[in-house]
């Protein structure tokens, strides 16, 4: 039998995260039904606080992550290539400043984020070939950027994201990991966020960190004690 206390756990993940529905139709959305990255929730919750809307955005490999990133961005571009993919978030998904690419191998997939000749303010480097991509990406990162490197804790059993993880620090960028469960899946995994020295993203709010998902100080004062009242929970009485 669950306790109390521990229901309303499961219940927080199945309301606030939308996990339950995330792993059994396999969608990576949140609780309103918008489109969320594959990152672990932590990462997301993290990185949904800025303002990317003068942002330019680079994708190596599309998903929920590039309608995540087109309803906050200027511009997003994003490479896939598997076919099956490719015309999958096709039918799916589209807008206005949103541009799928599709890339066999016959083409050099890495080296599509040079074809524009751009900077990009954020790169996701998320499909295959991550060692080439990361190692790419440093080059046409634009000053103040980030990385993010997906599933980065395959580190530990993989050369390529050994490789990976090496040529972004040897670019100076500074590493951060977010541990945690993500959307679809049953285990947690970790995604790596690596910053400029001189990143200073605005943020869309007055203050920074905002209340995350099941953060009960966005109650007010009455209802965080009833809240730990209902659970037989000690309050201190500055809180």
């Amino acid at each position: 039998m669950y306790s109390e206390r521990f229901q309303q756990f499961i219940e927080m993940w199945q309301k606030d995260f939308a996990i339950e529905r995330s792993m059994n139709e396999k969608v990576c959305v949140d609780r309103d039904g918008n489109p969320i990255p594959w990152y672990t929730y932590p990462a997301i919750e993290y990185l949904s606080q800025f303002d990317y809307s003068s942002k330019k955005i680079f994708e190596f490999g599309t998903g929920y992550s590039s309608m995540y990133w087109a309803n906050r961005a200027q511009k997003v571009i994003s490479v896939e290539d598997k076919p099956e993919w490719f015309e999958k978030f096709k039918k799916e998904f589209s807008a206005p400043n949103w541009e799928m690419r599709y890339c066999d191998e016959k083409q050099g997939y890495e080296d599509v984020i040079f074809a524009d000749n751009e900077k990009y303010d954020v790169i996701i480097v998320d499909g295959k070939r991550r060692a080439e991509c990361a190692a790419n990406a440093v080059k046409v990162l634009a000053a103040g950027g980030m990385v993010i490197l997906d599933d980065s804790d395959r580190i530990n059993t993989s050369l390529e994201y050994f490789n990976a993880v090496k040529a972004l620090k040897e670019a100076n960028l500074l590493q951060v990991d977010f541990y945690g469960f993500c959307p679809m899946n049953n285990y947690t995994k970790t995604t790596s966020v690596f910053f400029s020295r001189d990143f200073n993203f605005a943020s869309k709010y007055e203050v920074q960190p905002i209340n995350g998902l099941g953060n009960i100080w966005s109650m007010s004062r009455k209802e965080r004690k009833q809240f730990f009242h209902a659970q037989d929970y000690p309050l201190k009485e500055e809180e």
